[in-house]
């Protein structure tokens, strides 16, 4: 008797992902946040160099404590992303391809961004 071999049920919350396959997508989510957010961040920016009111009303949407907190977000998306990157360019000139060694990049980029997130946060908030 031939026994069929059943399909094997996943169970997605239960499956850890390792630190370089983290990074990766939050390379990935930083990058289309990154996108989605710029048309926002252009007019928000575009009128603060041509007039003294304009300047002022950004100065006091800025200033709103949720606003800051999306901006410290983005600031967070373009640092992971561009420290990721750099991940990315040296894996693909197939440098830090060991276990250990991704491993090791893949933290180091996601405690790099973090920490410069604090300080630049901490400097602009």
């Amino acid at each position: 008797m031939q026994t069929k071999q059943r399909p094997v049920f996943l169970e997605l919350p239960n499956i850890r992902l390792p630190i370089p396959g983290i990074v990766s997508i939050l390379h990935r989510i930083s990058g289309v946040l990154l996108f989605v957010s710029l048309p926002l961040l252009l007019c928000l920016l575009a009128g603060t160099l041509s007039r003294e009111e304009a300047f002022e009303t950004y100065r006091s949407i800025v200033s709103n404590p949720f606003v800051k907190l999306v901006l410290i977000g983005l600031l967070w998306a373009y640092l992971h992303h561009f420290c990721a990157g750099i991940r990315f360019l040296f894996l693909d000139a197939h440098k830090g391809l060991e276990l250990q060694t991704a491993r090791g990049t893949a933290k180091i980029v996601f405690v790099t961004a973090l920490v410069l997130t604090v300080i630049l946060g901490a400097w602009l908030w």
